[in-house]
């Protein structure tokens, strides 16, 4: 069995500073206001570091990865 690497946002914790999306453009786009959108929340092997330091840089701790079984 896989597992898969899923990328979440709290959208309730994020004020919108957009490191995430500077730290990791392959998935995330900010949308009109600054607030990150998640182009595709499975993150591939190749992205795995990028996106741990995106996480590891959120301010506001915001951004996790989740492991997930499919």
């Amino acid at each position: 069995m896989t597992r898969t690497r899923s990328l979440r946002i709290d959208r309730i914790a994020c004020t919108g500073q957009g490191l995430c999306a500077e730290l990791l453009p392959e998935l995330i786009d900010l949308d009109e206001w600054g607030y990150p959108v998640v182009k595709d929340r499975a993150v591939p092997d190749r992205l795995h570091t990028h996106a741990r330091r995106a996480v590891g840089a959120c301010p506001l701790l915001a951004l996790r990865i989740e492991n997930t079984e499919p």
